[in-house]
């Protein structure tokens, strides 16, 4: 494939989805998020600011001139992946893709006019050509879905909350809207985990890509069973206490915990949805424009509602029962957190009798 055409796409058997959407493989949480990001006080004033001032021609020039650039010339089998997932996922431009040196295994999606993929030497050497496969093809789920904007304001801004930090009150305003983008970054992240799969077709390769990420290139030393089971019990596991835990360590993370992802990415692999597109019904980017908005809320309310409901967090069932009317928050934190029996004395049990006589 060129950088704009059809040409020399290497042959793959795998299914190729013309005109897919990304409405196709996006996350309910994932959308939902982005609305919540977009209705933050003062985020349109900042995001309107950034687009126009952040150095995005400095950016390119910097990958350029100290990174290595993918092609037919460099890193060739990189080149070939990226143009198969740009032709499954029919991306009509090829991003820039370098790889970059850095020990530690990652891939971005970045760039406001045009997308770049930057991969570090620390993933190329972790992965087999599979599992690489699946990262491309989750780099260019981003791309589609065009989350490289908001991830190029979000890095902007986490240098930029570091520089006011010690200005009083500076640093709140840029921290709050670093923190809703974070949010919705580990949602988007689930999304293009997503088009991953779409895009290697193989479920247990993207397994693989989780497990090394988490653990190394001990493969050998690893299950795949083992280590969905850790993501049950990080779900089950421990009280109240430990469900707010969980929520202050995902806080400054940019990506869902990789227990976490595989879980999802294994429950959609199983799902209705999943196999609909696979069968070659799945939403358009031509009808983009008659999509309802109104049916995305509905469906990332409905997918919370899912959540909440056979979620086996403390915190979260915690939630249903109180939505469903099972009790009061207040006396419900008290036993939560204390170990009481309940969460005020029954009448009488304070030795003074109750007057009204009734419970």
């Amino acid at each position: 494939m060129t950088e704009t055409g059809r040409e020399n796409v290497p042959s793959r058997a795998r299914r190729r989805f013309p005109g897919i959407s990304s409405r196709a493989y996006e996350h309910p949480a994932d959308r939902s998020a982005l609305v919540a990001l977009r209705k933050l006080s003062g985020f349109d004033t900042v995001f309107k600011a950034l687009s126009g001032l952040l150095p995005e021609r400095s950016l390119r020039l910097l990958y350029l001139s100290d990174s290595v650039r993918v092609s037919d010339a460099q890193f060739a089998h990189l080149h070939d992946m990226l143009r198969d997932a740009c032709y499954i996922l029919d991306l009509e431009k090829v991003p820039s893709m370098y790889v970059t040196q850095d020990p530690k295994p990652n891939a971005m999606c970045i760039g406001l006019d045009e997308p770049i993929i930057v991969v570090t030497t620390g993933l190329v050497e972790l992965l087999d050509e599979e599992e690489m496969r699946a990262v491309v093809g989750h780099e260019v789920g981003h791309a589609l879905s065009g989350h490289s904007v908001y991830r190029t304001v979000l890095l902007f801004l986490t240098g930029l909350a570091l520089k006011v930090a010690w200005i009083p009150l500076g640093n709140v305003a840029v921290m709050a809207i670093v923190t809703a983008l974070r949010e919705w970054f580990r949602k988007s992240e689930l999304s293009a985990d997503r088009a991953g799969l779409l895009v290697g077709q193989d479920l247990q390769a993207s397994m693989r890509g989780l497990m090394k990420l988490a653990g190394g290139h001990h493969l050998h030393e690893m299950n795949v069973d083992a280590f969905l089971a850790q993501a049950e019990e990080y779900e089950e596991s421990g009280d109240l206490r430990d469900s707010v835990l969980k929520i202050l360590n995902v806080l400054p993370r940019s990506h869902p915990f990789t227990t976490v992802r595989a879980a999802e990415l294994k429950k959609w692999s199983e799902s209705r949805d999943y196999q609909r597109i696979m069968d070659g019904h799945y939403p358009r980017r031509s009808e983009d424009k008659d999509a309802s908005v109104t049916d995305s809320f509905r469906e990332s309310a409905s997918h919370y509602a899912d959540t909440v409901r056979g979620s086996k967090d403390p915190l979260m069932k915690l939630v249903g029962d109180i939505a469903g009317g099972a009790g009061d928050l207040g006396g419900k934190l008290f036993e939560k957190f204390t170990g009481a029996s309940g969460g005020r004395p029954a009448a009488g049990e304070d030795g003074k009798s109750d007057s009204t006589g009734t419970a």
